[in-house]
């Protein structure tokens, strides 16, 4: 997830926050278990998530069901490569004390949910999503004419879902994912949101807000209903965020009434668009395991340096002293990323008049990535020796996950008319 121009942590799409959003902070993102990882996915997403542990309330999972969607003839590696990713998250940053993780599967309300949903979804919408068609040229090599691979932005809609999430970290090109979750929720709250007797139940949840508050809530209802005040509907929604006294079915039907719909069980997200840098692998294109020009995350240093010093530069650089231009040498891509303003500064000098050979130039910047993939490999090392740890953290996050799941799964079914006394 590489956004070309993308916000800072803690910006948002959208002018208007939902009630939810004014007082949940829960963060959802996911990987496919590949096995152990490579720079890409630390720098792409995975540092990224050791930042936003302590800013959000933070759920990270192993999709492993995703990886059927294009790998299922073959699933001998999922259950190692799951294993083998969770310890690079852990030696990467990941703190279970800040953050939830789990794995996918083992949350079957993922797969429940998914199937609900599915039952009121187009089909046009799944065969919009831009990655849909892109996928299928880029994966020609494979049998893709599946219900589970068409549905696949379903089951992610489903996985953001099913934790009300507030916001979902992506990169610009994701964006498509995150607007069809929240036109699947939108549909499901217009399809199911509306009770019998939601009038009547709205009544009596404004007159649990007390005198004041009540007659305030309708003030400021009327503003938004009829003048379009975002102010109105912001103080009305920190209201109900902060109010003790009412039950989550209550506030959920406030807050529909707010917005002129019905009780809004499944939360819109919003897209948390975060700065990701430009990863090149060791030949020029974007680092990934398919091209084979990877730095593992857990790499012997010697063999980083060594891969380094290989590295593909400017093609218009021969020799030591033709001058070179370092926006055509993927190596300055590593140096935006890991040098200071003041090295940054040496290399354009040094390059573009031949002051500095291409050896010297991977050198600055290898000092620091060897520096860092060191630390993680010392980190994974104790993990590595300590596998009870590693899944006893994963199991202790399957249950956080599970109760959460439950609860909203729940809330579905009594929506559905399918909570049986």
């Amino acid at each position: 997830m590489h956004p070309s121009r993308a916000r800072a942590p803690g910006c948002l799409q959208g002018s208007v926050l939902s009630a939810t959003h004014t007082s949940n902070r829960r963060v959802l993102s996911g990987m496919r278990p590949t096995g152990a990882l490579h720079l890409g996915n630390y720098l792409g997403a995975l540092k990224n998530w050791t930042q936003l542990q302590y800013q959000y309330e933070c759920y990270f999972f192993v999709a492993d069901i995703h990886a059927l969607t294009t790998g299922y003839d073959d699933t001998s590696n999922i259950e190692s490569n799951t294993w083998e990713m969770v310890i690079d998250w852990l030696a990467a940053g990941l703190n279970p004390a800040n953050s939830t993780m789990f794995i996918q599967s083992r949350v079957p309300e993922h797969s429940e949910l998914h199937l609900l949903l599915s039952m009121i979804t187009p089909l046009g919408w799944l065969e919009r999503v831009p990655t849909y068609k892109d996928q299928q040229e880029q994966l020609r090599d494979r049998d893709l004419a599946t219900y589970g691979f068409l549905g696949y932005p379903l089951l992610q809609s489903a996985d953001i879902l099913l934790y009300k999430a507030a916001y979902v970290p992506v990169g610009e090109d994701q964006i498509a994912h995150v607007e069809i979750t929240r036109e699947v929720a939108r549909r499901f709250n217009h399809v199911y949101g509306r009770e019998r007797d939601f009038e009547a139940k709205v009544e009596k949840a404004i007159k649990g807000l007390g005198s004041r508050n009540g007659t305030q809530y309708k003030e400021l209802r009327k503003l938004y209903q009829e003048q379009g005040d975002a102010q109105a509907l912001e103080k009305a929604q920190a209201m109900l965020a902060g109010n003790a006294r009412l039950t989550l079915a209550d506030r959920e039907r406030l807050q529909g009434y707010l917005e002129g719909t019905g009780r809004s069980i499944l939360i819109e997200p919003e897209a948390l668009l975060t700065a990701t840098p430009k990863v090149p692998g060791l030949d020029g294109r974007k680092m990934s395991k398919s091209y084979g020009n990877t730095i593992g995350l857990r790499e012997d240093p010697d063999s980083v340096a060594r891969k380094l010093r290989a590295m593909q530069t400017d093609p218009a650089r021969v020799r030591r002293t033709d001058p070179g231009d370092p926006d055509k040498c993927p190596v300055w891509d590593l140096h935006k990323i890991y040098s200071d303003a003041e090295t940054q500064a040496w290399v354009q000098q040094g390059c573009r008049s031949a002051g500095i050979g291409c050896l010297d130039c991977k050198k600055r910047v290898s000092d620091v990535l060897v520096a860092e993939i060191t630390v993680i490999r010392g980190r994974a090392q104790e993990f590595e020796e300590n596998r009870d740890l590693v899944k006893a953290i994963i199991a202790e996050g399957c249950e956080k996950a599970r109760d959460v799941a439950r609860q909203t799964l729940e809330e579905v079914h009594q929506a559905m008319g399918m909570n049986y006394r």
